[in-house]
């Protein structure tokens, strides 16, 4: 088949032509993903595809201000042909368009914000790169998977006839770009294919790609076709061929389809048209609304994180549209910021076509859509969640972002706190695999309060020693360690009634576990320590809050303990670092009365007892994971006890 062109008459004359360089991320990312996809290199057909789409929709929004942006020609299409001769597939649409400047960013820079950083964690191993790279999302740059060299031609929509641009490259670190006449807008993308990739300057595989990859995109893709007349005998006639276009994709919105229609295949297919994901999404809710509030919604669980996911500003939201017209790409304001992760698609009669973002931060209507696709996302991921394995999977990529939610949604707050997973002591494990549901079920008997201790990592978290009592008593507790879980922690107040404790802080509640012979013993054991806990505080002076007695302890000597409602070390750190000046809160020493170290502790005297009872503070705070301020004179101490 020959490449029949309405463009070839009108694009001879080229001007302005200047060479550039690639961005260095560019020219990295051109390598890697040239070798790193190549066992699934028809992905991009499906990448080109989504781009053409993408520029029908923009432009079919912004005729909706200026109906001459579409000069004459408003059906949108994207058409795609091959010449075998030539070895080469071309692909093209009446969308918006680009003009130099457009171009120069689009296919010479990546401009996405911390492109940098997810290079760094490419390998140059193939099968991992091309999950990162998939992450990123391969966009125009695909074609070079197929193609030695590719050009484009193209015209902003709404400009003038000279302002064409063509761009040429081999994808090794230059591109060429000049000024050329073009009549139509859009875009036409010209890919010259490798010896290797011949496969694809064929009709049949070009048509069960786009049937694969891109059945469910609302605007038409077509294909010539060719028809010849045949005589009596069935013998074709020479010179009858007829070729017309033909629509070779389903084109009409998946959403606007009825569940029952959709298989899972086109679902995900759809979900990596969106998201410009490589891999399945891990779940999706497809629901149309009918009543005071009429809207569709499509909603996506990755299965991987975007390597943008920490940044506040990266791309997040749904695709908006309304009545079918697309309005923006990345609508963040109908899901909250914790569920950023969610992809997907919102449909809505009810905003106004030329809805910009400031107007819909005013839209009454935009405020009840979000609480009902926020609900949704939650229920979504509690379905999930019956899957251990698969909730497993989201938690370890998701479960940092989830853990946002209490202190940004209270309205949600019981529901988010049951999608919230921790490690903890039940299995001494670091995964954070435990639900609070779990958690509540395995309490003992009398046990009234949901306990965790917080630490700046697993290990410390685990061999704290507030634990002991609870090791000695088989009392579960949590074990926090992500930078997180202190402001976590200090949102979720209560899950199904029980409240939470924080094994570090205020004084010691095991409830109804310890029995009153037990606690008279207490009693007794801080009455007959009572001249010890006066000298400890004498020789600590402005050093503690208080020292007291403890029966929390049955390994160590001493612990630090935080007044109950004050911010914990891991938190009070966090802010420090970023530059937060905070008032210094003095600790509580609490003395572990059966240890051999207090007891020697009680036989010093002078010198040796204030040496001693400094030491056993700096320990406590060592072991919390707490910074001494004067790190040399613990040493100094200490080899001062060592040597006596």
């Amino acid at each position: 088949m020959t490449t029949a062109t309405h463009e070839q008459a009108t694009d001879k004359s080229a001007n302005h032509e200047e060479t550039l360089g690639f961005q260095t991320e560019v020219k990295q990312l051109l390598n890697l993903m040239i070798h790193s996809l190549y066992s699934n290199r028809e992905i991009f057909l499906r990448e080109l595809i989504s781009n053409a789409a993408d520029a029908c929709d923009k432009l079919r929004y912004a005729a909706l201000d200026n109906d001459a942006l579409y000069e004459g020609d408003s059906e949108l299409r994207i058409e795609i042909e091959h010449d075998r001769d030539a070895n080469t597939i071309t692909l093209r649409d009446n969308g918006v368009g680009m003009n130099r400047e457009d171009v120069i960013a689009n296919l010479g820079t990546i401009a996405r914000s911390g492109t940098a950083e997810f290079l760094k964690q490419l390998s140059g191993e193939q099968q991992k790169d091309a999950k990162l790279i998939g992450q990123f999302g391969v966009g125009f740059y695909s074609g070079f998977i197929v193609a030695d060299e590719i050009s484009v031609r193209t015209r902003k929509a709404g400009t003038d006839a000279s302002e064409g641009v063509e761009w040429r490259s081999k994808g090794e670190g230059e591109f060429t770009v000049a000024d050329i006449e073009r009549a139509q807008h859009g875009t036409e993308i010209t890919l010259h294919l490798k010896e290797d990739a011949k496969e694809f300057a064929d009709d049949y595989r070009l048509q069960g790609l786009v049937r694969k990859y891109s059945d469910h995109i609302e605007v038409p893709v077509r294909m010539p076709k060719t028809e010849t007349a045949k005589d009596d005998e069935g013998n074709p006639i020479e010179g009858s061929e007829v070729t017309t276009w033909e629509t070779v994709n389903e084109a009409t919105a998946l959403w606007s389809r009825p569940k029952s229609e959709v298989s899972d295949d086109e679902y995900k297919a759809f979900y990596k048209h969106v998201a410009h994901d490589f891999s399945d999404p891990l779940t999706w809710s497809h629901n149309k609304v009918e009543g005071k509030l009429e809207y569709t919604s499509l909603l996506y669980v990755p299965g991987r994180a975007p390597f943008d996911l920490f940044e506040r500003d990266g791309a997040r939201g749904v695709k908006l549209y309304v009545q079918r017209v697309f309005i923006m790409d990345d609508a963040e304001q109908f899901l909250p910021l914790y569920l950023r992760f969610i992809k997907g698609v919102l449909d809505t009669r009810e905003l106004s076509l030329n809805v910009s973002r400031e107007l819909l931060q005013q839209d009454p209507n935009v405020d009840k859509i979000k609480s009902a696709l926020t609900k949704r996302g939650l229920d979504m991921l509690k379905k999930l969640a019956k899957d251990k394995e698969q909730y497993q999977t989201f938690w370890n990529t998701f479960g940092s972002v989830l853990k946002e939610g209490p202190g940004e949604d209270p309205s949600n707050r019981e529901k988010i706190a049951g999608l919230l997973r921790f490690a903890s002591t039940h299995t001494d494990t670091a995964a954070q695999e435990h639900g609070l549901a779990d958690y509540v079920e395995r309490m003992k008997e009398g046990q009234q309060k949901i306990y965790y201790v917080v630490a700046d990592s697993f290990n410390a978290a685990k061999n704290s020693p507030h634990l002991e009592i609870f090791r000695k008593k088989g009392i579960e507790v949590l074990l926090l360690s992500d930078r997180i879980d202190d402001w976590l922690m200090s949102h979720l107040t209560e899950f199904d009634g029980k409240t939470f404790a924080d094994v570090a802080k205020g004084e010691l509640d095991l409830g109804d576990v310890e029995d009153e012979a037990e606690k008279k013993a207490q009693e007794e054991t801080a009455k007959a320590k009572e001249e010890l806990v006066k000298r400890v505080k004498e020789a600590l002076g402005d050093g503690v809050q208080e020292v007291k007695v403890t029966h929390r302890l049955t390994d160590s000597p001493a612990c630090v303990v935080l007044p109950e409602h004050e911010m914990g070390y891991q938190m009070r750190r966090i802010m420090e670092a970023a530059g937060q000046p905070l008032p210094e809160v003095k600790p509580i020493l609490e003395l572990n009365p059966s240890h051999a170290l207090v007891a020697r502790l009680e036989g010093a005297e002078g010198d040796q007892f204030g040496q001693l009872a400094h030491i056993l503070l700096d320990q406590a705070i060592i072991a919390e994971g707490g910074h001494l301020d004067d790190p040399a004179a613990y040493v100094k101490r200490l080899n001062s006890v060592l040597t006596a």
